[in-house]
C-alpha cells in the first residue's frame, strides 16, 4: 500500500561528493530498515525478474481472457462488497498519514512520521520525517527524490521496483488485476491466518506469478495478501505476505489502519495510519519534483 525505495536512494546518492548530514544521521539510520515495510528491495528485485523475464517471452498482450471459476467469483464479488462495493472500486485517491516501523529480530529498527498521496494506478507522494521531510515522488516510469539538499533522480532499477510493488497492492489487486487478460483465478478453500480460518482466494497472473488472497470467513474482509516468488539469486523461493486489521470505515470503504508485513514468516515491518481519506484533489504538479 505504502511502498518505498529509501536505502537505494541513500546509497545512490552517497556515490556523490559528501553532504553534511548532522540532523539526518539518527534518522538516516533507522529510516534505512524502513525499506523493508515500504518496498522490500529484495521482494521487488525478485519480482522486477520475474515480471522482466515474461516480457520478454510475451512481446504481445496474452490473448486469454481473465478466467476466475464460479466459486472463486461469488467470493471476490462478496468481498469487493464488503470493501465498499462501487465506493472501493471507483475511487481515484488515498492520501493517508500515521507512523511507520521497521522491524529486525522482532525488535524495532526504525520509525517515523509518514505522509502518503497516491493518485491511483501509478502516482504516488510519500514524505517521511518531522522537520523538512525527505519526499519520494512516482509518476509511472519517473521517480525523484526531494530533501532540503535538492532534488536526486532515481535510478531505472528503483523505478522498476516501484512499478512492480505497486502492481500487486491490494487496491491495484482488487480493483485492476483480477481483470486482466491472462489472469486465473481460483477458489482454494479454507486455511488459517493468526489461527484463524480464512477463505482462500488462489490467484495466477499473466507473469506466473502465484498470489494467495486470504479473506476472513465472516466480515469478507481481506486479511492478508501472500506471494510466492522464485529468488532467481537464491535459486528458491521466498514467501512474502501483508497481513491487514483494525479496518475502518472512511466515506463507505472499509478501510485498514493496520498493515504488517513479512518476509519468509518472520515480521519486517508495520504501518500505522492515524488518519485516510478518499478522493482529495491535488494540486496539477503534485507529483512532479517541486515542492
Amino acid at each position: 500500500m505504502l511502498m518505498e525505495d529509501i536505502t537505494a536512494a541513500d546509497s545512490r546518492r552517497n556515490t556523490k561528493t559528501p553532504r553534511k548530514r548532522s540532523r539526518r544521521v539518527v534518522l538516516t539510520a533507522a529510516i534505512g530498515t524502513l525499506v523493508r515495510f515500504f518496498l522490500l528491495p529484495a521482494f521487488a528485485s525478485c519480482l522486477c525478474q520475474a515480471v522482466e523475464a515474461q516480457e520478454t517471452v510475451q512481446s504481445e498482450p496474452p490473448t486469454r481472457a481473465a478466467m476466475i471459476n464460479p466459486k472463486a467469483k461469488e467470493l471476490l464479488d462478496k468481498c469487493i462488497q464488503a470493501l465498499g462495493g462501487d465506493a472501493f472500486l471507483r475511487f481515484k485517491t488515498l492520501t493517508t498519514r500515521g507512523r511507520t516501523f521497521a522491524i529486525e529480530d522482532e525488535q524495532t529498527a526504525g520509525l517515523a512520521p509518514f505522509e502518503s498521496f497516491v493518485l491511483y494506478p501509478d502516482k504516488r507522494r510519500f514524505s517521511y520525517g518531522k522537520k523538512k521531510p525527505v519526499i519520494l515522488i512516482n509518476d509511472g516510469d519517473k521517480q525523484w527524490e526531494l530533501d532540503k539538499y535538492g532534488m536526486t533522480d532515481q535510478t531505472p532499477q528503483q523505478i522498476r521496483r516501484w512499478k512492480v510493488t505497486n502492481h500487486y497492492s491490494l487496491e491495484n489487486l482488487l480493483r485492476v488485476r483480477v481483470r486482466e487478460p491472462g489472469i486465473l483465478v481460483q477458489d482454494g478453500g479454507v486455511d488459517f491466518v493468526n489461527n484463524l480460518p480464512a477463505r482462500v482466494l488462489d490467484i495466477v497472473d499473466a507473469q506466473h506469478v502465484q498470489i494467495k488472497l486470504f479473506i476472513n470467513r465472516t466480515t469478507f474482509l481481506p486479511v492478508q495478501v501472500s506471494y510466492t516468488v522464485q529468488n532467481p539469486q537464491a535459486g528458491e523461493p521466498d514467501d512474502f505476505a501483508d497481513v491487514y486489521g483494525d479496518y475502518q470505515p472512511v466515506r463507505g470503504i472499509q478501510t485498514p489502519m493496520h498493515i504488517s508485513r513479512f518476509l519468509n514468516s518472520e515480521r519486517v515491518g508495520e504501518i500505522f495510519r492515524n488518519s485516510a481519506q478518499y478522493d482529495q484533489s491535488y494540486p496539477p504538479d503534485y507529483f512532479r519534483p517541486t515542492r
